[in-house]
């Protein structure tokens, strides 16, 4: 008797409303199982599971807390061995703990930024790459943010810990690039217009007016559809000319060097 061939998964640490849930969405369309993680709310993981499962695609979801021991290296394991082999993953984590002054910088918010942006990655890394390599492809896709190339006052935590995030995206390129796998640092240089991020940050008064000022058509804001779209192009390109860092921006923001 024939087996069915497994699907290859889009594993997506980070599938919130924004760019991790619209990441899963687009790779589920484009033939993926996609496999979406996030640290809490079952209820809106389970809709965006049926979400991609109405519109014809294949989603599993898993509630993960990637700073807990072995949370990430056992989830991996799980998804090679009853799911399908691992062809891309997104590292969509954010790790921003609020504006506040060296003073107000615990060691231990410290240290939660870089568990959250820097560690995971690496525990990430060491897990699901060494399988790619085996299969000779694969496609390591990482969301990052302007604080990982200028730091601002009140962000100790986040831009050190972005900072790393990018600089282990260059050290994973040397190594692995060689050996047929794609690393991909994308900078995310704008708001991104996503309730569970830009709008708990806010408030939902403020993001409602940033909303009604930028989005809703004037295309000033992140749109995290479109943001799947370029996350897709990174994942199919041939390995002649792969993009190894891109910073995204809406037409009417200035670039971060420019501040």
């Amino acid at each position: 008797m024939e087996t069915e061939e497994l699907k290859p998964v889009c594993l997506v640490l980070g599938a919130g409303a924004g760019i991790g849930g619209s990441v899963g969405l687009r790779f589920a369309a484009g033939g993926f199982h996609s496999v979406l993680c996030r640290r809490s709310d079952q209820e809106g993981l389970d809709r965006l599971v049926a979400e991609i499962e109405s519109a014809g695609g294949i989603a599993s979801g898993f509630l993960l807390n990637a700073v807990e021991e072995n949370a990430i290296e056992n989830l991996v394991e799980t998804v090679e061995r009853d799911i399908g082999p691992i062809e891309v993953v997104l590292f969509n984590l954010g790790a921003q703990t609020g504006d506040r002054a060296l003073a107000d910088t615990s060691y231990k918010a410290f240290e939660l930024g870089w568990r959250m942006a820097t560690f995971a990655l690496f525990r990430l890394a060491s897990t699901v790459l060494p399988a790619m390599v085996k299969r000779g492809k694969g496609t390591l896709l990482v969301t990052s943010a302007t604080a990982a190339v200028r730091g601002n006052a009140g962000q100790h935590s986040h831009a050190a810990a972005m900072g790393g995030r990018r600089m282990l995206c260059q050290t994973l390129n040397a190594e692995f690039a060689p050996k047929g796998i794609h690393v991909a640092h994308i900078l995310i240089d704008g708001p991104v217009d996503a309730p569970d991020t830009l709008g708990k940050m806010l408030g939902p008064e403020s993001y409602e007016k940033l909303r009604e000022e930028l989005g809703q058509g004037k295309d000033g804001l992140l749109i995290p559809s479109e943001l799947a779209e370029t996350y897709w192009h990174l994942a199919q390109q041939h390995r002649s000319a792969w993009t190894h860092e891109l910073d995204l921006r809406p037409f009417t923001d200035r670039p971060w060097w420019n501040h």
